[in-house]
């Protein structure tokens, strides 16, 4: 299984009625996260599904993600992508879902580099996950504990034109 992490696109610094979960990708946000994702298009990533946290900006990134893909399956929304989930929590869900090919995760800081980690078998390991980052996690074993291959990390930077 190949597993992408994407955390989500620069979002606005507070939302229209205050709240944190109503934060949207400003315009900025949206442009850097398509380079990317149609630099890692051109490497050939094609998620078999993708999963978001239920976060508006990790919708929105979910959103775009599944227009520069051409994925036409739903989008999962799921509170194990939440920013205060626990890596255990993304793992179990991975399991159930160990038949997908290619899955997407999308998602917030820290928690992402903390599940980067967790499925490397290193939970200690520290990542830098930039806003439209994405990393990818080979797993071949589903047992209790993952121990994952790190392939890539891209920074966003990387993608500039």
């Amino acid at each position: 299984m190949e597993v992408y992490i994407l955390r989500h696109g620069i979002a606005e610094q507070v939302g229209p009625n205050g709240s944190d979960a109503d934060r949207a990708l400003t315009p900025k946000g949206r442009q850097k996260l398509r380079r990317v994702l149609r630099l890692v298009r051109a490497a050939g990533v094609r998620p078999s599904i993708v999963l978001t946290s239920p976060l508006l900006r990790a919708v929105q990134t979910a959103e775009v993600a599944a227009e520069i893909f051409a994925y036409q399956h739903e989008l999962v929304q799921t509170p194990a992508l939440l920013p205060t989930v626990s890596p255990k929590d993304v793992w179990q869900e991975l399991r159930v879902r160990k038949n997908q090919q290619a899955p997407l995760l999308v998602g917030h800081e820290p928690s992402l580099s903390q599940i980067a980690a967790y499925l490397l078998g290193t939970p200690d390991l520290r990542i830098e996950l930039k806003k439209a980052g994405l990393v990818r996690v080979d797993l071949e074993k589903f047992g209790p504990a993952p121990s994952g291959i790190l392939k890539w990390v891209l920074a966003p930077k990387l993608a500039s034109s």
